[in-house]
């Protein structure tokens, strides 16, 4: 369906392009104005939900473009800002009438903004910096106003450089203290974190505190080296995609480059550190860990660090603070065996350098793949984790989820599985085709999920095989993460009282289907080159009780709290979401499997509320929370110090999480057993993946409702009640 809507789409704007297009006159150099034009025709006419283009549109592109140029307040004047403010509310003019006024101007004078701070950082850094000053500095840049005059603008410099010469300075002193003290014991930890002045004459303080000085330069001389390699059409793509992101986030245009990762990417095959990022005014927060990759590997990195800098292999590294999320990735992805040195900002608040070997990152573990659980009373259960809704949209004949998953549910009853829990924690989404067949293996028949286009009447898509492959207990386990796709199977689960769903509050909340159209398609005749494509919101997700899951997500049936809960992770927390709304509901029947279900949540529900482990982990994401606000941080070195040893005790303390054991036994079916004879990763792959899974409290408790509902369960009572007949 989804390559239909793709052609159907394709059709209708290439019949009105070819006549709008063909009459329309640019110069040779205009291929921008070109551009522009085109995507701006094809967000009226196939985005889902068109905007208006008006004074509002165009005041918030006004300000998301100055704060995407220059987040941390560091380059452009009050004055600038204000010399801009006459094209705030003729952007939507400019477009209409293809014109980029507006981008010129501003783009002119960052550049010029940005060869004056080059000349601020070097005389900054030329002088030392006075660490027993009690001052401060404030890292909600949102919140700043832009610099009032010059003098203003070098003292935020001052500020920001000597916060980032701070941190490189006292791990320097910690460091070399440590070199001094033998052994590593309590003795050398308490030495390493003396007070300024106390620091020992072995270290030579002016020297380190020179040396660090130097190191913050060299970052932001190979940074602004980067920069000037950066074309005028790259920043024009930052301004196209201000304006494409005004429609909603999801929506993306793909510079011909971009597109061409894009397609690898697709291809399941790229070279890299195994990383998603999101851009932060403080560097890159990593929002997925890919299985099978460098970092999912090492366990150095996880979901909520944010990477600040960026070094290749012991190399100086370069400051990506303020600088473009897909300048950074380029930085930070390279060929297969090279290293890459990220300084990260852990969740925490602690600061650390972590060393990363790319590698080819195999998308093979964001397959399906189960264990048998083995618990002390000697029940038998199976775990399906499914990281994505995979396939390959040109052939549906190759592997894909609803398969693979009808495969793992086979070698599940074959291995003797009472009851079966169906991970889709951190799974973004994927195909809507394989949610309905791999929804159809748990139920008899009936709809799945309702999907509409702008301005047309619903969809309904529905499971029509009348065959259960699976019919005894059914546990979904979704978090935070859980979006698009996985919210969908979650949602029609819970509709049909089917399934128990444990975990966060709510899911993520993507309710919206993209396509991606190449725009030379568009265009009759092209003089200008590849033009690239956009990635175009075009439909919406409903479930089948007729609300959306777009923002609310769905709501878990037993909400288990996880270090995410208070730090904003959904669409809701996202740049111009869709809205939720609802529509009516299809026709569909309870399942009429279970004979207690409301009882079996509730008895889960007590037993969460008095776990010791769970209140842990709620005291681990306030805590979190508090760090990731607290926004003004001491540039007094004994200050700074004394806040850094508080939350590296505060993070200790929170390390016991890792030594839960459920006492639960995990092990891979006798087909993967079978290979890990030949595949040794493979092997370590699941032996890391199992002991994960026994320190897992949510799999423990999906494991208890299981119980539950293998109690009151009426299909498995038919079928014990047959067996002893026969």
């Amino acid at each position: 369906m989804k390559k239909n809507f793709v052609l159907a789409l394709l059709v209708i704007l290439v019949a009105v392009a070819s006549c709008s297009f063909t009459n329309k006159s640019f110069e040779n150099d205009d291929k921008d104005k070109l551009l522009l034009d085109l995507i701006t025709y094809v967000l009226e006419r196939g985005h889902y939900e068109p905007k208006d283009l008006d004074d509002t549109f165009s005041s918030n592109v006004f300000d998301d473009f100055i704060d995407i140029l220059d987040p941390t307040k560091r380059y452009f004047l009050e004055s600038d800002v204000r010399e801009f403010e006459k094209y705030r509310f003729m952007i939507d003019d400019e477009i209409r009438n293809t014109e980029i006024t507006f981008f010129n101007v501003v783009y002119q004078r960052l550049m010029v903004r940005m060869n004056e701070a080059k000349e601020i950082y070097k005389e900054v850094l030329s002088e030392p910096f006075d660490y027993t000053l009690d001052e401060s500095i404030d890292i909600d840049y949102e919140k700043q106003e832009f610099a009032a005059n010059k003098k203003q603008l070098k003292e935020r410099w001052r500020k920001q450089l000597k916060y980032n010469t701070l941190a490189v300075f006292e791990n320097k002193v910690e460091n070399r203290i440590s070199e001094t003290v033998q052994g590593d014991g309590p003795q050398a930890s308490a030495q390493a974190f003396v007070k300024y002045n106390e620091i020992p004459t072995s270290v030579n303080r002016e020297l380190t505190e020179e040396e660090a000085r130097e190191n913050t330069k060299n970052t932001l001389d190979e940074f602004f080296d980067f920069v000037d390699d950066l074309e005028r059409k790259d920043w024009f793509v930052q301004y196209i995609n201000t304006i494409v992101d005004e429609f909603d986030p999801h929506t993306f245009y793909f510079a011909p480059e971009e597109k061409e990762r894009f397609d690898i990417g697709m291809s399941g095959k790229f070279e890299g550190i195994g990383a998603r990022l999101q851009k932060r005014p403080e560097g890159a927060k990593i929002v997925e860990i890919i299985s099978g990759g460098p970092v999912w590997r090492d366990q150095t990195l996880e979901v909520g660090d944010e990477i600040l800098k960026v070094g290749q292999d012991g190399e100086e590294p370069i400051d990506i603070v303020g600088m473009r999320l897909d300048d950074a990735i380029k930085l930070i992805k390279g060929p297969k065996g090279t290293v890459v040195d990220l300084t990260v900002r852990r969740v925490d608040g602690t600061i650390e350098v972590v060393s990363i070997t790319r590698d080819v990152v195999e998308l093979e573990e964001s397959y399906a793949k189960s264990a048998t659980i083995k618990t002390g009373d000697d029940h038998r259960f199976g775990l399906i984790n499914l990281p994505k809704f995979y396939v390959d949209f040109e052939d549906y004949t190759e592997r894909n989820a609803a398969t693979d998953v009808a495969k793992e549910v086979e070698r599940l009853k074959e291995a003797g599985a009472e009851g079966i829990v169906l991970d889709l924690r951190d799974n973004g989404g994927g195909s809507l085709k394989t949610v309905v067949e791999m929804a159809g293996l748990f139920i008899k028949d009936g709809p799945i999920v309702q999907v509409r286009s702008s301005g047309q009447r619903k969809e309904v898509h529905e499971d029509k095989d009348e065959r259960i492959q699976w019919d005894g207990p059914l546990v979904i386990l979704v978090n935070e993460l859980s979006a698009s796709a996985s919210e969908i199977l979650a949602a029609a689960m819970q509709d049909y009282k089917r399934a128990v769903v444990i975990g966060s509050k709510q899911t993520f909340g993507k309710g919206t289907v993209q396509n991606v159209i190449p725009l030379d398609n568009i265009v009759r005749s092209n003089e200008h080159g590849d033009l690239g494509a956009i990635k175009l919101t075009t439909q919406k997700f409903y479930r089948i009780n007729g609300g959306s899951t777009q923002l609310e997500g769905v709501k878990s049936d037993i909400v288990v709290p996880d270090k995410y809960s208070y730090i904003d992770l959904g669409e809701r927390d996202q740049e111009n979401p869709l809205g939720w709304d609802k529509i009516t509901p299809a026709d569909y029947k309870v399942w009429d499997g279970y004979i207690d279900f409301e009882t079996t949540v509730a008895n889960s529900k007590k037993r969460m509320e008095n776990n010791a482990q769970i209140k842990l982990i709620e005291e681990n994401a306030k805590w979190l929370k508090e760090q990731q606000d607290e926004t003004v941080i001491s540039l007094n070195f004994d200050s700074y110090v004394s806040r850094e040893n508080e939350a590296k005790k505060r993070s200790e303390h929170f390390k016991t999480l890792r030594d839960y054991d459920s006492k639960l036994a995990f092990e891979s079916l006798e087909y993967e057993t079978e290979l890990f004879t030949q595949d040794s990763v493979l092997r370590e792959k699941r032996d890391r993946w199992h002991k994960s899974l026994a320190k897992d409290i949510y799999v423990e408790e999906a494991v208890n409702v299981l119980k539950d509902l293998q109690m009151n369960n009426i299909k498995n009572n038919e079928r014990k009640l047959a067996s002893v007949k026969g």
